[in-house]
């Protein structure tokens, strides 16, 4: 194939991602209103899984704390290897059938918690045990794989199932599974984090101001909300170090 036709046929294949998260919907509403309920009672969500897939819950697991001012505690990205199979392939860790819940117990993980597995082939053993043995201890379980009927979906006591079909590049799950995985991920985490009032209409309001962009984002909330000038904003969020803590002080 030439440049052009390769990049076609890859993104042609994407498009049909969307369209197999649509079929999920029903299953990832199920497996969001189960999270809500246990982060609610102070329960923690848990993330696993091997290579893209376990990268990917790290990804989003990182990415709560800033955006919606949650503790680092509240969401955990576990990877079979450990941090080092973040960057580097870690040889065989993901065939491990005790390491997984090895990890999880790491974190005196318990009853008020969710595991979430993440496994494209829906076949890592890493993966599969954890859950099992969750299942075990009674803690609630649930999937994300990109294949129907797979072991993991049938360990899981709330799977979804994004049937994506065969890879472009065959056997190359981080490409229109990876999408999936990360397009599910992103429909949780907002979504669970809405429910818990971290967000106030469509904005971040509890987003930690971090960086220079963000500080000037969290002023352009403050005035829009309060309908007050650029400098009283500046005054409020250098005051009170939070948008939300603002626009609560600011209406007093």
């Amino acid at each position: 194939m030439s440049i052009n036709e390769i990049i076609t046929n890859i993104n042609n294949e994407d498009k049909t991602v969307p369209i197999a998260v649509e079929k999920a919907l029903p299953q990832i509403e199920s497996l969001i209103e189960q999270i809500v309920t246990k982060l609610k009672d102070d329960g923690r969500l848990f993330y696993i899984g091997a290579g893209t897939s376990g990268r990917l819950g790290i990804l989003d697991a990182s990415e709560c704390p800033p955006t919606f001012g949650v503790s680092h505690d509240l969401v955990i990205g576990l990877i079979a290897g450990g941090d080092i199979a973040i960057r580097k392939a870690v040889e065989n860790a993901e065939d491990s059938t005790t390491q997984g819940w090895e990890d999880l117990s790491d974190y005196n993980i318990s009853d008020k918690d969710f595991v979430l597995g993440i496994a494209a082939s829906g076949t890592t053993p890493y993966v599969i045990s954890a859950l099992d043995k969750s299942n075990k201890q009674n803690i609630l379980t649930g999937c994300i794989t990109c294949n129907q009927g797979s072991p993991l979906a049938l360990t899981a006591k709330f799977p979804i199932e994004v049937v994506v079909g065969p890879e472009f590049l065959t056997g190359s799950s981080r490409m229109k599974a990876g999408t999936a995985q990360k397009l599910v991920l992103n429909i949780i985490t907002t979504t669970v984090m809405i429910q818990l009032g971290k967000v106030k209409d469509n904005k971040m309001i509890d987003m930690q101001l971090s960086n220079d962009k963000l500080v000037i984002r969290g002023v352009k909330m403050i005035m829009n909300e309060l309908m007050v000038s650029e400098k009283v904003a500046i005054q409020l969020l250098n005051k009170h170090k939070s948008v939300r803590k603002s626009i609560s002080h600011g209406r007093k």
